[in-house]
């Protein structure tokens, strides 16, 4: 039981950088971005054959997020320039992702067995606290530049933001490559981790993202830029010690686990739209109860002399 809350622990803290990424695109830019799932594919996919290629791990890392931030901005390019559907944009570049990362890898996956990676030295539980925790406080201070919220203001107010000379398309392409660089980044430090890249290892991942950033905001709220991020860190950890325990439940196998992970999406979803209904529910009838004792007063109706 304990060793598989740490391992929920060590997978959240390596999913909590995509949950990031989702966060910018879903929340930020208000961008249905389905890039992810390819982009996702793209960071394990070059980190894994340049690394048994004979390369640095640390390079050939930040060299899968490069591909990510050029994956997005292919997607914000398409958008904004192509005007093309953003949800549509998502889905081109998704399905052309595919075809390059096969071209990548050569073959449907590669085994990192044996090879050096960044966590050949030091476990992911020790180093992902500090490289998350960096990632996040970096963002949080980039969100409070005149850049960063020309990002924030163009999710909340195209319009708006236009009218103040800022130029929206530069910042929707800005957003998306952020967003990909985080995810690919992502799919790098868990090729390495799990000594394998796949495929199709990004199937899914929007899903995933989405649950992390949308438990961790019902959790903690997002009142703020601090609280958001730090949100999608905790909703990551959370989703993952949820499924870890969802799968120790006898009738659950390890198939699964997309099941159970739309399953904690759709209740994500549903209770706060419950919550919020029993809010306006008991608001309505207690306005209901003040406008009757208010009229019973003025009428003479259901009070004495």
């Amino acid at each position: 039981m304990v060793n598989s809350l740490i391992g929920a622990i060590e997978s959240g803290l390596l999913y909590a950088l995509m949950a990031l990424g989702v966060y910018i695109t879903f929340r930020i830019l208000d961008f249905p971005d389905l890039t992810v799932d390819g982009s996702f594919t793209t960071g394990g996919a070059i980190a894994a054959v340049m690394i048994t290629k004979g390369a640095d791990p640390l390079t050939a890392t930040l060299l899968a997020c490069c591909g990510g931030v050029l994956a997005g901005t292919v997607t914000g390019l398409l958008h904004t320039k192509g005007r093309i559907n953003g949800l549509l944009s998502g889905i081109l570049m998704m399905i052309a992702l595919h075809s390059i990362n096969m071209r990548i890898l050569g073959k449907p996956n590669i085994a990192l067995l044996g090879e050096k990676t960044i966590f050949s030295s030091i476990s992911p539980l020790w180093l992902m606290p500090f490289v998350v925790l960096a990632i996040k406080l970096l963002l949080d201070l980039f969100f409070k530049t005149n850049l960063g919220l020309a990002l924030r203001a163009t999710g909340d107010n195209k319009r708006m933001i236009r009218s103040f000379g800022a130029h929206t398309d530069t910042t929707i392409i800005l957003g998306l490559s952020l967003s990909n660089g985080l995810v690919a980044l992502s799919g790098a430090l868990i090729a390495q981790q799990s000594q394998f890249a796949d495929i199709s290892s990004g199937i899914g991942m929007i899903v995933i993202g989405l649950a992390s950033v949308i438990i961790g905001e019902a959790i903690l709220g997002a009142r703020t830029v601090f609280f958001a991020t730090l949100a999608a860190v905790v909703g990551s950890i959370v989703y993952r010690m949820v499924v870890a325990l969802a799968l120790r439940i006898e009738w659950f196998e390890q198939t699964d686990l997309k099941l159970i992970t739309a399953v904690i999406v759709i209740i994500a979803l549903v209770l706060p739209s419950i919550q919020r209904s029993s809010k306006q529910r008991a608001l309505g009838r207690k306005r209901s109860s003040e406008i009757a004792g208010t009229y019973g007063k003025n009428t003479g109706i259901g009070g004495g002399r």
